[in-house]
C-alpha cells in the first residue's frame, strides 16, 4: 500500500486469491494502514492531475527512473528499481524487502534545491550523495523538493488530512 500510494492507480487487487493473499480488510491494522495511505494518495491528487495532463501532452511517464530527469548524473544510470521520481518534485524510495526498516537513498546531482523528508522535515542538502534513511512501516522514505510549491502543498495536505 505504501508504494502504491505514489503511483497513479491506488488499488489493492482484493479478491485475488483471497485464501492465499492477505486482503486490506484482513485485520484492523492492515485496514488502518490502507485508510492512512488512501489519505496520502489524496494529498498529492492536485499534482497527479497536473502530471496526467503533462503525460498526455508530452508523453513523459508520471512515475519514472531518475535518469529521465538527471541524465548527466552518471550514478543514476546504475540505479535499478530502488527509487523513483513522481514527476520532478517527489522522490520515493520504497522498502522492498520484508523486515527492512531503512533504505539507502541517492540524492541526484544537478539539483537546484534540497530534498525534504516528508515525515521528519529533515533537509538533505548535499547533491550526488547517498544517505541511509529510516523507513519503518507507515513511514516510507519520501522526499519533496524543499521550498517548491508542489512540495509545500503536498506537506500541507498531509497535515490537513492529519497524516503529519
Amino acid at each position: 500500500m505504501e508504494l502504491n500510494a505514489f503511483t497513479t492507480v491506488f488499488q489493492t487487487h482484493e479478491g485475488n486469491k483471497p485464501s492465499s493473499n492477505s486482503q486490506f480488510y484482513s485485520n484492523p491494522q492492515t485496514l488502518s494502514q490502507f485508510a492512512r495511505f488512501a489519505k496520502v494518495y489524496k494529498a498529492w491528487k492536485f499534482y497527479r492531475i497536473q502530471l496526467v495532463k503533462e503525460a498526455a501532452q508530452k508523453g513523459l511517464p508520471i512515475c519514472c527512473h531518475l535518469f529521465l530527469h538527471y541524465p548527466e548524473d552518471e550514478y543514476v544510470h546504475r540505479l535499478s528499481y530502488q527509487q523513483f521520481l513522481v514527476g520532478t518534485e517527489i522522490l520515493v524510495v520504497p522498502v522492498l524487502d520484508k523486515g527492512k526498516k531503512n533504505v539507502k537513498v541517492y540524492f541526484p546531482m544537478g539539483e537546484t534545491s534540497d530534498w525534504q523528508h516528508i515525515w521528519t522535515g529533515k533537509l538533505f542538502t548535499e547533491q550526488g550523495c547517498e544517505a541511509w534513511v529510516e523507513a519503518p512501516i507507515g513511514h516510507p522514505a519520501v522526499f519533496v523538493k524543499a521550498g517548491s510549491i508542489i512540495g509545500e502543498t503536498f506537506v500541507k495536505n498531509l497535515r490537513d488530512l492529519e497524516i503529519l
